[in-house]
Parts: C-alpha cells; sequence; structure tokens
C-alpha cells in the first residue's frame, strides 16, 4: 500500500486560500443573482408608490406606508449586497511609490468642508521625513475614508481628529484618534468582524473591508479605544527598502480569504 502524500505547510495553505477564494466566488455569484430580482421589486414598488402618491383615503394611506416600508426594506438590502460584493470581491491592487503624507494632505483637504459641516477640529501632525510606501492610492484612500467616517459618526456633536504619522522598526505608521464616544471592551473585540455592526442599520462589512485593503498592502490594523474617551486605529506599513522583491506593480491581492463593524 503507497503511503499517503503528506502535504506541506506550503501546500495546505495554498489548498485553504483556493477554497476560500472559490467560496468568494460563489457568494459573490449568488449576492449578484440576488441582486437583479431586487432590482425588479425595487422598480415595481416604484410604481406603485406613485400610483398611491396622493392617497386619500384610510385604506389608500394604510397602502401607502406598507410600499414605503418595503421600499425603505429594499434600498437596505441593495446597501447589504453593495457592501458585501466590495468585501468580497478579489481586488486588483496597482501599486505605486507614494508619499504617504501628500495622500493623508489631499484626503483631508477633501474631506475639509464635511469636517467643518460637522464641527469636527483635523490636527495632523505628519512627519517630514517619512519614508515612500506602495500603495494603491484608490483603494487605500477608500480605507481611510471609511476610518475618517466612522470617527465622523462616532462624534454627533463634533470633536477632534488627529491624524499622525511616524516611522516604526519595520516601517511606517498612521495613527487617527477620535474625541468620541469610545467603544466598550465587548464591542472593540468585534469590530472587524463580518456584519457585526452598533449601528441603526449598518451593514457590518466597512472595518472588515478596510482591514482586507490594508493586510492586502503588507500591512496592519489595530485598535484601542475607551467608552467616553474616543478611539485610535493605528495602521503600519511596510517602507520600500522593507518590501525588497516582494514588491511588485499591478499584483493581484485575494483580499477575500480574511475577516466591522463602525464604532
Amino acid at each position: 500500500m503507497e503511503p499517503e502524500h503528506q502535504f506541506s505547510e506550503k501546500e495546505l495553505r495554498e489548498r485553504l486560500a483556493e477554497q476560500y477564494a472559490q467560496i468568494a466566488r460563489l457568494t459573490g455569484s449568488l449576492a449578484h443573482e440576488i441582486k437583479n430580482p431586487l432590482s425588479t421589486i425595487v422598480l415595481n414598488m416604484d410604481l406603485l408608490a406613485e400610483d398611491f402618491e396622493k392617497a386619500e383615503t384610510p385604506r389608500e394611506k394604510r397602502i401607502a406606508a406598507k410600499i414605503q416600508m418595503v421600499q425603505r426594506e429594499c434600498r437596505r438590502l441593495q446597501s447589504i449586497l453593495d457592501d458585501f460584493l466590495n468585501f468580497a470581491k478579489v481586488r486588483r491592487l496597482n501599486f505605486e511609490p507614494t508619499d504617504l503624507n501628500e495622500e493623508l494632505r489631499k484626503l483631508l483637504e477633501f474631506y475639509r468642508p464635511k469636517a467643518e459641516e460637522s464641527r469636527i477640529e483635523i490636527i495632523p501632525y505628519l512627519r517630514s521625513d517619512l519614508p515612500s510606501v506602495l500603495l494603491d492610492r484608490e483603494q487605500f484612500r477608500g480605507a481611510l475614508l471609511n476610518l475618517i467616517l466612522n470617527a465622523q459618526q462616532a462624534m454627533p456633536d463634533g470633536g477632534q481628529l488627529v491624524v499622525a504619522t511616524d516611522t516604526t522598526p519595520r516601517g511606517v505608521c498612521l495613527h487617527l484618534i477620535d474625541t468620541g464616544s469610545g467603544m466598550d471592551e465587548k464591542t472593540l473585540g468585534r469590530i472587524f468582524e463580518a456584519f457585526y455592526s452598533t449601528k441603526p442599520g449598518g451593514t457590518g462589512l466597512g472595518l472588515p473591508t478596510t482591514g482586507k485593503i490594508i493586510e492586502a498592502h503588507g500591512g496592519t490594523i489595530t485598535c484601542q479605544s475607551e467608552v467616553g474617551r474616543g478611539t485610535r486605529f493605528t495602521i503600519e506599513l511596510p517602507t520600500l527598502r522593507r518590501l525588497g522583491d516582494a514588491a511588485q506593480h499591478d499584483a493581484v491581492i485575494d483580499v477575500a480569504t480574511s475577516d466591522t463593524a463602525a464604532s
């Protein structure tokens, strides 16, 4: 009898990665299949809403209210599906050597009008001699914007958002610190779990998606928080020198196989 083949650690990782990728493809296809009939339902509910726009009798008003409820739930389901597809998809990242500070300045300038409207003071502490990093600028900008919007939601009455960069023994780091409501220990331990959310109507996919994007950049993201005292997210990224030969442009990174929620 021939001995059973013993898989090496590398082979096991590859097999698991392929299994996860297959699951991601199947679930993505399922989400797309749900979106098609959902679009038909939304269209017909909109037409019904038009028919009962000028409801007069008590019966017509009850029907109109039920139509509005179904419309709200359809919009929520559409939002969940869109967020899930964004979470589960295989991303093609186009890496470029990037000045992280400059990217942050652009993002903060873009966000500044919303910050002023929300009475949030932005306080940047950007280290001047920061080494370059490899970023897919669009994907990374989206991940950071999600963190900033989370911070905004944690400060409904305004507050401060500190954005700081620094060097570390392994590369560079970025701190996003808000003076918002903070999170308790239980919530903090689950924020990167898919579909976990403390927001009314939240999908719980924002932070898991952000985490996947950071991991795809070879980085890490951690969080510290305390109720009533705010939250700090720390992102650490490797520099060009540390990436070495592993840093390839136009690399295909499967980020659908890792593990949000709002603060």
